[in-house]
């Protein structure tokens, strides 16, 4: 009987992504991927190991489809990602229902993985993660048929004192150009519109493979594929955030006005203890180009609340800051205190019930702000991507390109007929609180 396989994915769009080549390979060796985990034969967890929760959370869902060996036809349990690559030894000796654990740098051995586990041989195979996939392999996009992600790096080199991305991901490599190219080519003829670049340092793409700041050139080139309409970048890292590139974005119609710059923090103090790039001078400095330029930009940055050492003055200097700044978009996290990080040996920690209230206010400052934001949208023309219609609303559902996929607002476009996966242009008539509709222009 073919074995029946279901990929599971935890975290991050780049965890989708290395789940979407498993899949491809799997597919390739001839199993069945269903939909159903009680329909699997043979279950891959694709794990996260960021934050305490994202923990949590994969080893939860890990004791969770054990359970399918006893109530369905579950035969082989195999976890992949960030966790295994973190805490291989101590899933091995602690939870025997895994058959098999492979880490982030060996995903493309999957199939052998499968195969062993079925055997009943429990591998392993958890080395340094220096393997970067290639366009060569096969991938089954699982996203909606016109969007889809391209990593065009992994790793991490910039060492900020709270993150366990360099221990899970390695040191920071490029994919080559013409791979991503390749790659972006294959995913239009499929009929994907809208790419999503991602990496977790995009901006530093190419200056381990080339002679600088490679980005630009790479965008630009993305975007010149037939068929592809929007391209849109993820996790700009400010310190690496070039002229070059904010003149790219601006210039460039294909290229989505939105950026997303994760700042963490806005107090000196608590960014040198991050060992984050420059200090909020250069944060303002830059947001003020960013504007400046491209009047309509999004911008969405991510901040960290209660890293050890954040007094209450500090983080009442930070709400003063978002409210001044005005982000379009925000994501706000309590520090999660990760063993083998410099972070956890810093003195002064913050009370968890402490971290947890400060983040709950600073997204109600969020919220206010977001009210005043949407408002500049009211009357003005945009490009919207349709995504789906509710038949009981009368209305079709899609995004701008100032939101990103499954993270950020949407727009109701009423008065149009229009398929799924168009891109229909509409004048904005209300905004909400992260949300507009408007209506739809023939």
């Amino acid at each position: 009987m073919t074995e029946r396989v279901k990929v599971v994915t935890l975290g991050c769009e780049k965890n989708l992504v290395d789940s979407e080549i498993m899949a491809g390979l799997i597919h390739g060796r001839g199993y069945e991927l269903v939909e159903e985990p009680e329909q699997a034969t043979v279950i891959i967890v694709n794990t996260c190991g960021f934050i305490d929760a994202a923990k949590e959370e994969s080893v939860n869902t890990i004791i969770d489809l054990a359970e399918l060996k006893d109530t369905a036809r579950l035969k082989a349990l195999i976890v992949s990602g960030c966790l295994t690559q973190r805490y291989k030894q101590q899933l091995m000796e602690e939870m025997p229902e895994i058959d098999g654990i492979v880490g982030t740098g060996d995903f493309h051995h999957i199939n052998e993985i499968v195969d062993e586990a079925l055997r009943g041989k429990k591998p392993v195979k958890v080395g340094n993660p220096v393997f970067d996939y290639e366009q060569a392999l096969p991938r089954i996009v699982t996203s909606p048929r016109y969007t889809a992600h391209v990593k065009i790096a992994e790793g991490c080199d910039n060492a900020c004192t709270f993150c366990s991305i360099p221990i899970m991901r390695g040191k920071f490599r490029s994919r080559s150009m013409e791979s991503i190219i390749t790659e972006v080519q294959q995913l239009a003829s499929q009929g994907v519109k809208e790419i999503s670049l991602i990496a977790q340092d995009s901006t530093n793409y190419g200056t381990d493979l080339y002679d600088g700041f490679m980005l630009p050139e790479l965008m630009n080139r993305v975007s010149a594929v037939p068929g592809i309409a929007w391209v849109r970048l993820h996790y700009a890292y400010p310190g690496f955030f070039t002229d070059e590139l904010l003149e790219t974005i601006a210039t460039n119609p294909k290229i989505c006005k939105y950026i997303d710059m994760p700042l963490q923090h806005s107090e000196d103090a608590i960014l040198k203890r991050m060992r984050r790039p420059g200090r909020q001078r250069d944060a303002r400095e830059l947001i003020a180009k960013i504007r400046a330029r491209i009047p309509e930009a999004a911008l969405r940055t991510s901040i960290i609340v209660g890293f050890p050492g954040e007094t209450e003055e500090d983080f009442e200097r930070l709400c003063d800051f978002v409210r001044e700044m005005k982000f379009d978009r925000l994501g706000v996290f309590t520090y999660s205190s990760e063993e083998d990080t410099p972070a956890v040996r810093l003195p002064d920690h913050v009370d968890d019930e402490v971290k947890q209230w400060r983040a709950n206010t600073l997204m109600e400052i969020q919220r206010e702000v977001a009210k005043d934001n949407g408002s500049k949208y009211i009357g003005r023309e945009i490009e919207v991507l349709v995504e789906r219609y509710d038949g009981r609303s009368d209305v079709y559902i899609g995004r701008s390109q100032y939101d990103a996929p499954e993270i950020d607002g949407e727009v109701y476009i009423s008065k149009c007929s229009v398929n799924i996966g168009e891109i229909q242009k509409i004048r904005v008539t209300h905004a909400y609180e992260f949300d507009l509709s408007g209506e739809g222009i023939a």
